[in-house]
Formats: structure tokens, sequence, C-alpha cells
């Protein structure tokens, strides 16, 4: 829950600019619903994609504070997030809500990165593996291997914790959802400029959901120039 619309077009602005000459990889941001539009007239007609945190499964109808696919494509936005690990903690999302967001989400043209992760508690219990299991399968029962999904791996106890999943545990969780699921799998845990080569090496590490480094447009554009060295 960081930037009004003023520090959004801000934020875009400067990105555009510090991005300029680097190819090669694909970035997204993922603005507030009241800075979508915001974000959405600069990066218009540019490789810059622009996705929602969140989307609801119905078109319409009485689900007050959520946002449909049609009004997220009326905005011209991309596509949105699903299921993150904030979403799942604090607002009771369930692998199956997560799979009906995003069967709605991708049957309404919006790409999708679905979010799936284990709690520190369920690691330290030696259930990583089961844990990703029951979320991988849930999604890949009800879409598959969609060309516009990408699925996010987000140890929970690495979100906002400055705790980071070591390149080979990273690539040990990839290479399983990878053999349950083969759509491209991004890390989201404390990713930073620091470690963004590092993990992103990784051969089953395709990509990186950022979180507080992206608040800052040096450090954002630092990883995805990362990014574009490993993929060059």
């Amino acid at each position: 829950m960081y930037k009004w619309p003023s520090e959004t077009a801000a934020f875009c602005g400067g990105l555009w600019e510090r991005l300029a000459g680097t190819s090669g990889v694909d970035v997204v941001i993922c603005p507030p619903y009241t800075s979508l539009a915001e974000a959405v007239r600069p990066f218009d007609r540019t490789d810059v994609a622009v996705y929602a945190q969140n989307v609801h499964w119905a078109e319409e109808g009485a689900f007050t504070g959520e946002i449909s696919t049609r009004m997220l494509l009326d905005l011209g936005v991309d596509g949105s997030l699903v299921g993150h690990s904030e979403r799942r903690q604090h607002f009771g999302e369930s692998d199956e809500t997560v799979a009906r967001r995003t069967v709605a989400a991708l049957e309404a043209g919006l790409r999708v990165i679905a979010c799936v992760g284990e709690s520190e508690e369920e690691r330290e219990a030696g259930q990583t593996e089961l844990v990703l299991r029951v979320q991988v399968e849930t999604l890949a029962d009800a879409v598959g291997a969609h060309e516009h999904l990408a699925v996010a791996y987000e140890p929970v106890w690495a979100i906002g914790t400055g705790k980071t999943a070591t390149p080979e545990q990273a690539q040990e969780a990839h290479a399983f959802i990878r053999s349950l699921l083969d759509v491209p799998l991004l890390y989201g845990g404390s990713v930073k400029p620091e470690n963004a080569d590092e993990l992103l090496a990784q051969p089953d590490v395709d990509g990186a959901l950022v979180g507080g480094a992206s608040l800052d447009v040096e450090s954002f554009a630092a990883i995805c120039e990362a990014a574009a060295r490993i993929r060059s």
C-alpha cells in the first residue's frame, strides 16, 4: 500500500528515463488500484506492462472492495498479481480463491502472476514441497501451463523480513515447481540489487517479483539491469 497517484506518475517518469537503453527483459509494475491510470498513461505503447495487485473472479456484483477483470481492461491494464502472500496472510486468500481469480483473469485476456510459497513454520517442519505441491497443483488443475501465466515463488518467511532464500534454496524450490507446472517462474522475497545477480543466475529462476526494493527507481532499475545482463 504505497505511492498515491502523483507519486506513481513521478516514479513512472523516472523509471522510463532510467531504463532507456535496457533491453532483453520484461518489466512489470504493480501499483495500487488508485494509481493504475497514472501508470498506464506513460507506459502506453511501450514494453513496460502494468498489472493490478489483485482481481476478482466475477465480472460484476455485490463484492464491495473488489475489482473486476472488465474494470482493469477498461483502464488498459495488462494483467494482475493473484494470491500474494500478504493476501493469503491478512485476507484469508486460499488456494481455491487464487485459482478462481486466475481462471477469470486469463479467460478475460489478462496476464497473471500467481504467487505460491511456504511459511517459516512449514519450512522448518520440512513441509516446503508438500505446501508447494498443493498450491501449484490447484493452479495446474484449473488452468494448466497457460501461455499468459507466470508463477512467483514467495517464501513467506522472506517477505518484508530482510531474510532472503539462498540462491540454492530458490533454485531447489523453483525446480520443484517447474516439475509440476512448466511456466515462467519468478522469485520473490527480499530481492535487492545486492543479491539479484546471484538469484537470477539460477537455471530455474526466470525473473523476480520485487517488493520493497521496487519502491525506489534506482534500486528497481538496477534489478532490471541485472536481469538484462543475465539474459543477454
